[in-house]
């Protein structure tokens, strides 16, 4: 924390640093029986009546009264990554939005409303790089029915935690009334060290999702507009691990210039803990190097403790978490 020169701490933000990461310490609540400092760290969305608003790399929005606190700087606008292939947040927006195209798309300025008859949230939400060309609450009137005509909710994508990414915006939505529905990470490691970790034999490549490969894809039900998404991408790849009557495993990767992506894998549930997953993916790994791709990304739900500890394993690290917000039910708008 911030010390001056006579040893005293020190609050050396104010609210004209709105905006900025930020790293504060404040008092426990006079309610406490024990009197101790908490310390956060995030970008300060808002100061507002006595309050700061800090927004987590999370996504995670701490509420801090200005009397408590005790000391505060202003701090990096992104922590170092220790590894990891380096990349900002619009980089990698832009990369996954290629990789999971929508069978629809508008602009509204630099904001892109994408619609694939509800299928994932990652195709049918705005994906809000820059300015949509109108003041916020106009936008988001556009963006509500321009998704009402098409019988679908309003989603908004946005992501915290990264370089360039956008907390200001999830405040604002919050204040709204928009409703966070979903939170998920967007990992990314280097792609050789993958395509060494198994022989990746047995795995059968193809560039269609087959009745085969889709009997073991948990979205059951699959339409013509799935099948659309899925296709979708630069260079889509389909992996397959042959097994009786379902596959043992399936994987997705869709290759774009420097970056590889990895995304249904799933495994048979009697097969697991055998290495099928990793099999798989470092069969994609290698295709992908063949393609001239050297690094890799994914995503992993918060609570998939799982699927965390395999692709930490395989040295991939969060670069930042990202969101949907839904909009607000009638008359439960904010200000």
């Amino acid at each position: 924390m911030e010390i001056s020169a006579g040893g005293r701490l020190e609050v050396r933000i104010t609210a004209a640093d709105v905006g900025k990461r930020v790293s504060v310490r404040r008092l426990s609540d006079p309610g406490d029986s024990v009197e101790k400092f908490t310390d956060t760290v995030g970008v300060l969305t808002s100061w507002d009546d006595g309050v700061l608003l800090i927004t987590r790399k999370s996504g995670e929005g701490v509420r801090i009264p200005e009397s408590s606190l005790v000391a505060g700087k202003v701090v990096p606008a992104a922590p170092a990554r220790r590894r990891g292939p380096a990349a900002s947040y619009e980089e990698l927006a832009l990369v996954a939005a290629r990789a999971w195209r929508p069978v629809e798309s508008e602009r509204l300025g630099e904001w892109e409303l994408r619609a694939a008859a509800g299928f994932t949230r990652r195709a049918n939400s705005v994906l809000p790089l820059g300015d949509p060309g109108l003041p916020l609450d106009e936008a988001l009137t556009v963006v509500r029915r321009w998704y009402g005509d098409r019988g679908l909710p309003a989603y908004v994508q946005t992501a915290t935690g990264g370089e360039g990414t956008q907390e200001l915006l999830c405040a604002e939505l919050e204040g709204r009334g928009w409703v966070r529905e979903v939170t998920a990470e967007l990992w990314t490691g280097a792609l050789a060290p993958l395509a060494d970790r198994a022989e990746g034999t047995g795995v059968v490549l193809s560039r269609e999702a087959d009745e085969a490969w889709l009997a073991r894809y948990r979205r059951k039900g699959v339409s013509e507009v799935a099948l659309k998404v899925l296709g979708s991408g630069p260079s889509v790849w389909f992996a397959t691990v042959p097994g009786a009557g379902a596959p043992a495993a399936i994987g997705r990767c869709v290759v774009d210039g420097r970056w590889a992506s990895f995304a249904a894998v799933e495994v048979d549930p009697a097969m697991r803990r055998r290495g099928l997953a990793t099999t798989v993916m470092a069969a994609l790994a290698r295709r992908a190097l063949d393609e001239g791709a050297s690094a890799a990304w994914l995503q992993v739900e918060e609570d998939n403790a799982g699927a965390r500890a395999l692709y930490a394993g395989m040295g991939f690290a969060a670069h930042h978490a990202y969101h949907h917000y839904r909009e607000p039910a009638a008359g439960d708008a904010g200000r």
